[in-house]
């Protein structure tokens, strides 16, 4: 197989794209999903289990077709194409590494497949994880598997890297270590990298962009910057905060005596701060994660 002669990073698309797994479906895994991967950034794919997050990306990794829309990878369609195939690595928790044999071997297998893999990074990863590669991968710890993954996912460099919750099978220490290593290594060799995950407070520092995903939709697709501008919290007097709210999309409620919450979904401007701010209203920001929250649950109510 002929492997990527240009090391720019692949943009993704996605367009209305429906997927479903089976006739007695009550709804398709996936429902029109569109949605775009800038080159060059690192985005997260956010969703409850069972939104359609790992579905959009096995068909950005080209492991299936979709049943109607169209699919993207650096402009082409990625489905049996050697171009897409050679410049892409999803890394799954699984670790996606090579069954009855030695981590090395695995290892080995990577490094001849993928054209811009670096060893010494390999290397040092496997010795911050403390991964022994003498070992059989079946025979590593889920913890181990999953940094494993991370391994094979960093010292690729594909143009394209994916990594879907392959995280979730560590420890803290190790994750965390894991998002150190993954912004250290895309700040001097910037790629495309597509980060899903439900653990939100941990990985939103990492993110340029992110796209919320549920029931198979798009719920929302911006700059994490635009995100978080988009949600705001305001608390005061009960009977200031709902006439200061009404008439808005308001994500939640909390009532505490004479006192309210409320989390709003948009922008407000200067001229609408001030009137808060002089109404008696504290303004607070919305972290992602309670962002994430919100919309999905008024997605499923």
């Amino acid at each position: 197989m002929t492997a990527p002669t240009r090391p720019e990073p692949f943009g993704v698309e996605l367009r209305d794209v429906t997927l479903s797994f089976g006739k007695d479906e009550k709804r398709p895994a996936l429902d029109g999903l569109s949605l775009q991967v800038r080159p060059g950034t690192i985005t997260g794919l956010l969703g409850r289990n069972g939104a359609g997050k790992t579905t959009a990306l096995s068909l950005i990794a080209a492991m299936r077709r979709p049943d109607a829309g169209t699919v993207l990878v650096d402009g082409e369609d990625p489905f049996e194409n050697a171009w897409a195939m050679a410049g892409t690595q999803l890394v799954r928790e699984s670790g996606d590494t090579i069954a009855a044999t030695k981590v090395a071997d695995s290892l080995g297998y990577y490094a001849e497949l993928r054209e811009h893999w670096d060893a010494d990074l390999a290397a040092r990863l496997i010795d911050l994880f403390e991964i022994d590669l003498r070992k059989n991968p079946e025979d590593l710890s889920r913890g181990k598997r999953s940094a494993l993954g991370a391994v094979i996912g960093l010292a690729s460099r594909a143009p394209l890297t994916i990594f879907d919750e392959v995280y979730l099978g560590m420890d803290a220490p190790s994750r965390y270590a894991f998002y150190d290593a993954l912004v250290e290594d895309y700040t001097e060799h910037p790629r495309t990298i597509v980060l899903s995950s439900h653990l939100i407070d941990e990985v939103e520092r990492i993110f340029e962009d992110v796209v919320i995903v549920d029931k198979g939709r798009v719920l929302l697709a911006e700059s994490v910057e635009s995100v978080r501008a988009r949600g705001v919290s305001l608390t005061g007097a009960a009977a200031v905060v709902e006439q200061f709210v009404d008439g808005r999309r308001v994500l939640a409620r909390q009532r505490l005596g004479s006192t309210a919450q409320v989390t709003l979904f948009g922008t407000l401007d200067e001229t609408e701060r001030t009137a808060a701010t002089e109404a008696g209203l504290e303004l607070g920001a919305v972290p992602l994660q309670d962002l994430f929250v919100h919309l999905t649950r008024e997605e499923r109510s």
